[in-house]
This record gives C-alpha cells, structure tokens and sequence, in this order.
C-alpha cells in the first residue's frame, strides 16, 4: 500500500517544500500533500487536534507546538533559513535600500507600509518601535491578512512598501524586489519541521525529513531564495 503524508506549511515555505516534496515523491513513491496557510492559522490547526502527520512551521512555533503536546519531542528538525527582502510595485520608484538609515527613511517616507502576521512581521514592529517611528506611521501600516502575500497588496498598487521573506516574493509579478534588508537590520528566521503526536507514519515522516536536509536539497533551497538550515 502507498504511504501518504499529509502536512501543513506556513506560507513561507510553500514553495521550496513544493519542490523538495516532489522530490522525495519520485525517490520513495510516497504520495506527500502539504497545506499552505497562514503561520498562526496552521498552528491553530494541529493544536486543535486536525489530522497531520508532519507541520512546517518558524523554530519557535514548532517549539511551542512541542510543548503542547501537539508534536512529538526530539522530532524537531530545521530545514531552511530565511531573510527578509523589500518590493515596490512594478515601474514605481524604488527608495534606497542599502543602510539602516536608508531603510528607516523610506519607511517614513512610504504613503503605506506592509508585513506579515508571521515572525519578520513581529520584529519589524518592534524595529520600527525602537527607531522611534511606530507611532507615526501607524496609520499607513497595512498588515497583510494570514495567509495572503504582502506582495500580492504591492503588485495590486495597494501597499507602497511591502516587507516579507524573501522566498515570498521572488516568483510573484507585478513587483520590483528592491533586495534584503540590509545586515545591521536583517531579520532571519529559521523554519523547521516536527512529527505530529499521534500519526502512525513517524518513520515515513523522518525518512522524508532527512531527504529534505540531503545535500542534493541544498541547491532547491537556495533556489528558493532560502539557505540551508
């Protein structure tokens, strides 16, 4: 009987889980489908008892999951990091990215601003806490909805600065990715994956786990816009 495992995914990973997913299809003959949500919908998802056997979510996710029981201890394993990047709609100016300063000028500068629900949302409002700016920008913040791209909201002409991993808008049209953000400021975050309690295909889980970190994986991720965890 053919093995399926079914998993669910932040948005982030969508893509390069996608391809390294096929890949491990072809070599073993599983079948293997993987959800794509929203990070806080997917984690509110097996913590409410749907049936996966595998969740790809940000490292402290997957951590909390653990700690609720709802993924199994010792079975957590990173796969890829991820950096944030900056896009423009298509043929609109594109503001210096290159330093600090530069960023936080063009942020103040933007008519809106937008991120995600997920962790580089979370710390690019507490980096615009410590420069000194939320407050003013408040009112043009326009926080993507879970599970719906930020670069979706710029190529739309609805958001002027979009701000989201990188792997999230590398394949989108519409929009001019102005690069990363630059070092001093660059938020990374590290996305894992972990056996969910109570599924009866651990072992295929892991098998398929330890071919997504094969070196023949590294070049999918950074194709992706992602490094190797």
């Amino acid at each position: 009987m053919t093995t399926e495992i079914k998993g669910i995914s932040s948005m982030a990973t969508r893509q390069v889980l996608a391809e390294l997913a096929d890949a491990f299809q072809r070599r073993s003959g599983c079948i293997v489908t993987i959800e794509s949500a929203g990070g806080v919908d997917a984690a509110r998802r097996v913590q409410a008892g749907e049936a996966f056997d595998v969740v790809f979510l940000a490292s402290e996710a997957i951590d909390r999951l653990i700690a609720a029981g709802c993924v199994q201890a010792g079975s957590k394993v990173d796969l890829v990091r991820s950096g944030v990047a900056v896009a423009v709609r298509a043929g609109a100016f594109q503001p210096d990215i290159s330093t600090e300063a530069a960023v936080r000028q063009a942020v103040l500068d933007a008519r809106s601003i937008s991120y995600s629900t997920g962790p580089s949302g979370v710390a690019l409002a507490s980096l615009f806490e410590r420069w000194g700016i939320a407050a003013e920008i408040q009112s043009r913040i326009v926080q993507a909805p879970p599970g719906v791209p930020v670069g979706s909201l710029v190529a739309r002409g609805e958001v002027e600065l979009g701000f989201q991993q990188f792997s999230e808008l590398i394949n989108l049209e519409g929009i001019t990715v102005l690069g990363p953000l630059p070092p001093a400021i660059q938020i990374i975050t590290t996305f894992s994956a972990g056996v969910c309690t109570g599924t009866p295909k651990a072992c295929a889980v892991r098998a398929m786990l330890d071919d997504m970190n094969s070196p023949e994986a590294m070049d999918v991720k950074r194709r992706q816009g992602m490094e190797p965890a």
